[in-house]
């Protein structure tokens, strides 16, 4: 919270720094700035507009006079909190939208401001994507898509920001800029800033020199992970720049500002079938998902049980076959892509024959047609069911939950998953999410203008972590972010000495901690219930 006397001088700097059209103070018109698609929220004292590299630099010179934190903000489409600030909430302005193909494709340089759809659409011509491919790919940007290593239907852990990260434009904490993909710039910042990259060596080298810590790393990324920062790359690499590079990909806005980032994009076959299946419950269409993770030449598989179906047909426009589906019902979207036609051909009996054991009922076979696998995959994505603001405390709200567990645990991870909502009184949630990683979300209903409803979601985000953690070692985020959700929590996963290396980072490059505090990183055990 930004004290009165902090907030004058905030104000003064700012009108030196800034024309006073990038510059929201008037309470009225920043309230419109406290929330973003989640359920926490924080009315921030001054908004800044920012288009261009010189302008972040500036603000972060008026946070560092000033002892002021600064939250960036993209699209504001993050779930846990990553976004809202209750003191300099810096949202990106229209300069930032440069999109350039590179290498006939193969890479793309991107700016923070530019849509992850806008992206795609660059390298469609190519028959080529980036790797990221969330379902809010319309409406959330790069800069808000690589800060959180978000991922989604098809790229689970081999095609995410973090694996197909070429390179790097950030300004740190203290100004300075490192561009990894530029070999003067990366000399000239070896000079300035050498005892930082020292210091990250030091850091990767008793990361290794840990057998059981850095086995443990390796194991929890071979699962969706975006709990804490990404410690893989203290494993991964040995060049301190490349070590920084990849810290920054999930960082939620806490280590500094990416103001350009370019990806090695993945091909995007335009040969495609998709087929729609029905579950008599969860479980056993999560097995299923274990069958075809094991060999069957899937691209995707995404799973929705009847809660989740239901929430969709209210939505309106779905199709018949999805309506009147019985109260335990689970589908499953299948989608196989190739090269060609006939290749497709193959890979559809191919995955057909991995069914058969299974006896589905095809909702609709394996189809083709491009206006019917649009009309699947819409049923999938839907429209976004999270409420934008829901972090004030009257009315009932829809909560988002991401985890993800080893995929030989699916189905009786899901059965858990279910009993512990039931346990703690809450009707069955919508669960969905991208099965074949073993990737699930689940939605349900919160009122917290009930006087005991943060004590039950207590209870519940307990249970939570203990079920995940505890019983599977699974990932309490697995592409949300950790934000403040699941900040209280990293250490649980993680242990002390993970903990204490993401302590360390974070020192290193905000040693004020100005930079999202709050967020990743949290002494307080109850950050997750402090909506507002």
């Amino acid at each position: 919270m930004m004290l009165d006397d902090s907030y004058s001088r905030v104000s003064a700097l700012l009108a030196k720094s800034f024309p006073p059209e990038l510059v929201v103070s008037d309470p009225e018109k920043v309230a419109d700035w406290d929330s973003g698609y989640g359920i926490y929220a924080r009315t921030p004292r001054f908004v800044v507009v920012l288009e261009n590299e010189d302008q972040v630099r500036s603000l972060l010179s008026v946070a560092d006079r000033a002892g002021v934190s600064v939250t960036f903000r993209a699209a504001g489409t993050s779930l846990c909190g990553q976004t809202v600030s209750d003191s300099i909430l810096a949202a990106l302005g229209d300069g930032w939208n440069k999109c350039q193909v590179e290498r006939d494709g193969e890479r793309i340089r991107l700016q923070p401001g530019v849509f992850g759809a806008e992206a795609n659409r660059a390298l469609a011509p190519y028959g080529r994507k980036i790797g990221p491919d969330p379902a809010s790919l319309d409406i959330a940007k790069i800069g808000g898509i690589v800060a959180n290593n978000a991922s989604g239907m098809c790229c689970g852990t081999a095609e995410n920001s973090y694996r197909t990260l070429a390179a790097i434009r950030v300004i740190l904490a203290d100004g300075a800029i490192i561009d990894t993909g530029d070999a003067e710039s990366v000399r000239a910042f070896s000079k300035s800033h050498g005892a930082m990259l020292d210091q990250l060596d030091r850091l990767a080298r008793r990361t290794k020199a840990d057998p059981v810590l850095s086995e443990r790393i390796r194991r929890k990324y071979q699962i969706k992970n975006t709990v804490g920062y990404s410690l893989n790359a203290l494993v991964d690499f040995d060049d301190p720049i490349d070590i920084l590079a990849h810290l920054m990909i999930g960082s939620e806005g806490t280590l500094g500002f990416i103001s350009e980032i370019t990806l090695r994009s993945v091909p995007h076959h335009a040969h495609q079938a998709v087929a729609f299946l029905l579950f008599p419950d969860v479980v056993a269409a999560c097995k299923v998902v274990t069958a075809l993770r094991l060999g069957a030449p899937v691209t995707a598989v995404e799973v929705m049980n009847q809660t989740a179906i239901g929430m969709r047909v209210a939505q309106g426009d779905t199709p018949a076959y999805v309506r009147g589906l019985h109260e335990a019902a689970t589908t499953l979207l299948v989608e196989t892509r190739a090269a060609d036609a006939n290749a497709l051909v193959a890979q559809v009996a191919a995955v057909e024959a991995a069914l058969e054991d299974f006896s589905p009922r095809y909702l609709v076979p394996f189809t083709s047609d491009p206006a019917q696998t649009e009309e699947l995959w819409a049923i999938r994505k839907g429209r976004r069911s999270f409420i934008s603001g829901a972090g004030r405390s009257h009315g009932p709200i829809i909560l988002g939950e991401d985890v993800a567990f080893p995929i030989e645990h699916l189905a009786e991870a899901t059965a858990d998953l279910q009993k512990l909502l039931h346990d703690h009184g809450y009707p069955p949630a919508a669960i969905l999410g991208h099965a074949l990683e073993g990737n699930l979300h689940f939605s349900f209903a919160l009122d917290f203008s009930k006087t005991d409803e943060v004590e039950r979601f207590r209870r519940l985000t307990d249970g939570l972590v203990e079920l995940v953690v505890d019983r599977y070692d699974g990932s309490l985020k697995a592409e949300h972010g950790t934000g403040r959700a699941m900040a209280p929590f990293v250490e649980r996963e993680w242990g002390s000495k993970a903990l204490e290396l993401m302590r360390d980072i974070k020192q290193l490059f905000d040693p004020r901690g100005l930079l999202n505090p709050g967020v990743v990183l949290s002494g307080d055990p109850d950050a997750h219930l402090r909506f507002r």
